[in-house]
């Protein structure tokens, strides 16, 4: 009967599609005549800071356990963004981008990473809940826009998750000093790129699944102490590759010029990603407003240096065409005579990997619990374990396709698509804080709406300008530059000037507002824009397969929950 206590594990085709448009076929064929308004209804609709924060989190039976502070957040931040991209991807784009600059790279993508951060930060502390960016966008941009960030922050978790769990077997195979490729199984009978099975890869991944279900206070001492351990070979990478450093490995600079810094620092903000997860366990830190803004900019400050540090040491220990892009920094100190030191670097990597695999099953998972309360996907995973008080099925539905994605595709497939979709969430950020700063539904006059949209069109049209007249490559001219720049100016500008704040933060607030969202927009699509075309034609064929699944279920499933036309548990 309705209220009866049910258990955990439930598998009925009511849990997994309760809604009235899914009972019998006839009412699925007429949910979907209605396709049209439908879409027009959750495209104009808009959520709010009360049905996020407390509404939708019924749907989750259970509350999880508030017991993070900002200690444990900072060192979550480490865990969850140092790991593979600076272990591995520095060597990767060091050896085939940028050379040298490779530590310019790190700065131009730690700086458009930091104002994501800000961005993200604002927006943690007024919307704390579980959902971070996909809650965000349903408050300021709507459903449909939610749903296409919703769909590329599951690609980034799963495809994330597997890219570091390949990553993990390269350096366990150096740690037994073997090639990086030893432990993984060749087949003949899948294209390059596919062809090298890697099981390590899946075990690892499914038992920081496992840890990471059983409790979120366990996971973060654990974190804790890997984070430890992992701090210690950093500092040793970065004093003992300068005590080995010859200045002679920098030159050339630029070897493949200013695009190849472009083009590496689009790839290596894969080794920024993770600091969103932070946002995600708002439900379950204690003090919200203070804690996350620590956690979250203490954290990133802090590895931005460590990042840009690391890339000189490894471009002053080996040249830059000498460098492994499997496994950089453990062939770099056994080329300086320091073959000890391999193994140690080895070690730490595979600490960081790891707890890049344990925050962010944990932060993945949250995302997954509060897009499952919209009923956006079945709301089954919207289930929060009543002892562990955590999201396991949600843990499940990312863990089970980064598995399979890590047994068969290769690094260097998985990191172009990551950074593609991470770009494309952390873009959608500053553009939903300038909609919250600047309208408000039922105040914000019409022709102040109006002036908002101008000004914020202008801006991204400016931005994605400059982005493409980059990637034209044409060496030596700049007078599209001169064009695409002041527009972007003017549309800042515009914002300033003639469009009026309509909301203030109440605890934290990003300051310097527009100019810091609408750089934030214009770093994240240049970056984008630099991307080869290969990343491009996967995404767009992600998003295709995103949308045919919005309009045959997502949609018409949201739609039911928004008018509360769902069909009650029996």
């Amino acid at each position: 009967m309705e209220g009866e206590e049910r258990g955990y594990w439930r598998w009925s085709k009511r849990d997994f599609f309760p809604e009235e448009s899914f009972q019998s076929f006839g009412s699925y064929r007429a949910a979907l005549s209605q396709t049209c308004s439908r879409f027009k209804n959750r495209l104009v609709s808009r959520s709010d800071d009360e049905t996020e924060r407390v509404e939708l989190r019924k749907q989750s039976e259970n509350e999880m356990k508030r017991c993070l502070t900002w200690w444990d957040l900072v060192w979550f931040g480490f865990g969850s963004v140092i790991g593979a991209g600076i272990f591995v991807l520095t060597g990767q784009e060091a050896h085939e981008q940028a050379g040298p600059a490779i530590v310019l790279s790190y700065v131009v993508s730690g700086f458009s990473a930091m104002l994501s951060v800000f961005c993200y930060t604002e927006f943690s502390v007024e919307v704390p809940v579980a959902g971070g960016s996909f809650a965000y966008l349903r408050i300021e941009l709507g459903d449909f826009a939610a749903f296409i960030t919703a769909g590329n922050i599951l690609l980034e978790g799963v495809v994330g998750t597997a890219a570091v769990g390949r990553a993990w077997t390269s350096y366990f195979a150096t740690l037994l000093n073997r090639n990086p490729d030893d432990l993984r199984v060749k087949t003949d009978t899948l294209s390059p790129g596919f062809n090298l099975l890697d099981p390590i890869a899946v075990v690892v991944i499914a038992a920081s699944a496992t840890i990471a279900s059983i409790s979120t206070r366990k996971t973060s001492l654990l974190n804790w102490i890997a984070s430890a351990v992992n701090t210690i070979v950093i500092l040793f990478v970065i004093i003992a590759g300068f005590i080995n450093a010859d200045a002679s490995n920098l030159t050339p600079f630029l070897p493949y010029g200013p695009e190849g810094v472009f083009r590496a620092a689009a790839v290596v903000y894969f080794a920024y990603t993770g600091f969103d997860s932070i946002a995600t366990m708002a439900e379950e830190t204690k003090n919200p407003s203070k804690d996350i803004p620590i956690g979250l900019l203490g954290s990133m400050s802090i590895i931005t240096v460590i990042y840009c540090l690391m890339a000189l040491a490894l471009s002053m220990m080996q040249k830059y065409t000498d460098i492994d892009p499997n496994a950089a920094y453990s062939v770099a100190f056994q080329s300086v005579g320091m073959k000890w030191g391999k193994y140690l670097v080895a070690l730490g990597a595979l600490k960081g990997m790891t707890t890049v695999l344990l925050v962010g099953a944990l932060g993945q998972a949250r995302y997954v619990t509060h897009i499952a309360r919209t009923h956006m996907i079945p709301p089954l995973f919207a289930l929060v374990h009543p002892k562990t008080g955590t999201p396991i099925n949600a843990n499940l539905l990312v863990t089970i396709p980064s598995a399979l994605i890590a047994l068969f595709s290769g690094l260097d497939v998985l990191a172009s698509l990551l950074s593609i979709s991470t770009l494309f969430i952390f873009t959608m950020i500053p553009l939903a804080l300038l909609v919250r700063r600047y309208y408000v539904r039922d105040v914000t006059p019409r022709a102040d709406l109006l002036k908002l949209i101008i000004c914020i069109l202008i801006v991204v049209i400016s931005s994605m300008c400059t982005s493409a007249y980059w990637g034209m490559n044409l060496k030596g001219s700049w007078i599209g530059y001169t064009i695409t720049v002041p527009f972007w100016f003017m549309g800042t500008l515009g914002i300033v000037f003639f469009v009026p704040q309509q909301r203030s933060p109440k605890v934290w607030g990003v300051p310097l507002v527009p100019w810091i969202p609408c750089l934030s927009i214009a770093t994240n699509i240049f970056l984008m824009g630099s991307l080869e075309a290969q990343a491009f034609v996967r995404f767009g064929f992600c998003t295709l397969v995103m949308l045919l699944y919005y309009f045959l279920f997502g949609l018409h499933a949201t739609f039911d929950m928004a008018h509360q036309q769902i069909v009650p548990r029996s």
